[in-house]
């Protein structure tokens, strides 16, 4: 079978079959929810509802109502019955649970966006005056601590990007592996620190996309928006290096648009890229946990030490909200609190 070019709409459509599947599990009313906001979800934030509400249905079924109706048989009269301590109940439950065979936690991010996946589905019935009562409103969403943002520093890039080209600490069983992928994966790496985009948009990349006349690509952004982003030379070699390579090897299809691909010459997948990331990040930084968003956090940092433009930097990232941007690399005003820490003088000195 031929490869898409549309990696977008290729997942999209293995998720809609994941909805499809999950809501043979869910309460028949969910399939109405489900349809009524069709027009403003996508496919993958109805996908996480579903994986949200199996999770409080299957709660209800056996706490609230102690394992009289299974989550398939629950009814929108049942609904009526939730109460805002059933919810607080909920939410404390999540900290600890066991879903099916397994047991799981939830930190306090993992609990609000449950809390608004279950807010949204009470809102639903409650407009459309299926249910006479909404008692997830009364629920305050958990308290969010900010997060201490973890990059890498200029050295600390250095050394990722030279463990991704030389095998720096590599194993002897890994040198084999790593000699038919460096150049790929140096290619990743830099594009990622250089860039700043998702993983999603990286893995969606197609060779078509990348103008080297330019130094620009077409990223496929959030919502399904095209973006024309630049990078600089460097990323240019990298990247170019790789596709170099590609046209060299007879395995690669004509036919396959992606432009990273895994070991079986497809395109490679957001897993995939993780693991990378995660072990050359492990073998240059091992006392940092490292992902590619946190490559993202490295990019969107530099940028804004060297612009001091929120603005720019929340567009490149492809941020909506310039908050979310502020909210992550303001932090970094510390360098600039701790500079002008000793510009003004008490006791100025005389003058001569």
């Amino acid at each position: 079978m031929k490869p898409t070019a549309n990696y977008y709409q290729e997942r999209n459509l293995k998720n809609l079959d994941r909805i499809d599947a999950l809501l043979e599990e869910l309460p028949c009313f969910c399939e109405d929810f489900f349809r009524g906001v069709e027009t403003r979800t996508s496919p993958l934030t109805r996908l996480n509802y579903c994986y949200d509400l199996r999770i409080f249905f299957d709660f209800l079924s056996k706490r609230k109502f102690h394992g009289k109706v299974s989550p398939r048989e629950l009814t929108l009269e049942h609904m009526e019955q939730v109460t805002d301590t059933d919810i607080e109940i909920f939410l404390s439950y999540l900290s600890n649970y066991r879903y099916g065979e397994k047991v799981l936690s939830c930190d306090e991010r993992a609990k609000a966006r449950k809390l608004s996946t279950v807010r949204s589905l009470f809102k639903f019935f409650f407009n459309k005056g299926l249910i006479g009562v909404n008692n997830t409103a009364k629920v305050p969403t958990p308290k969010l601590h900010e997060k201490e943002i973890i990059r890498l520093e200029g050295d600390e890039i250095a050394a990722l990007l030279d463990t991704a080209e030389m095998g720096s600490g590599i194993t002897h069983h890994m040198e084999g592996y790593h000699e038919r992928t460096k150049v790929r994966d140096l290619a990743i790496l830099t594009l990622l620190l250089g860039t700043g985009i998702r993983i999603s948009e990286l893995v969606g990349l197609n060779n078509e996309n990348i103008d080297f006349k330019t130094n620009s690509f077409v990223v496929t952004r959030k919502g399904g928006n095209k973006a024309i982003l630049y990078f600089s030379d460097e990323v240019a070699a990298a990247v170019d290096a790789y596709m170099e390579q590609k046209k060299g090897d007879p395995k690669v299809s004509s036919d396959e648009p992606a432009l990273f691909l895994s070991m079986q010459y497809r395109r490679i997948t957001v897993r995939a890229v993780e693991n990378l990331v995660k072990k050359y990040a492990q073998l240059s930084t091992p006392l940092k946990k490292i992902t590619p968003h946190k490559l993202r956090s490295t990019y969107g940092t530099a940028l804004y030490r060297e612009t001091g433009d929120i603005y720019i930097v929340a567009d490149v990232l492809g941020h909506k909200d310039v908050n979310t941007t502020r909210k992550h690399y303001a932090a970094i005003t510390e360098d600039k609190r701790r500079a002008v820490a000793g510009k003004v003088k008490l006791h100025p000195e005389d003058e001569e």
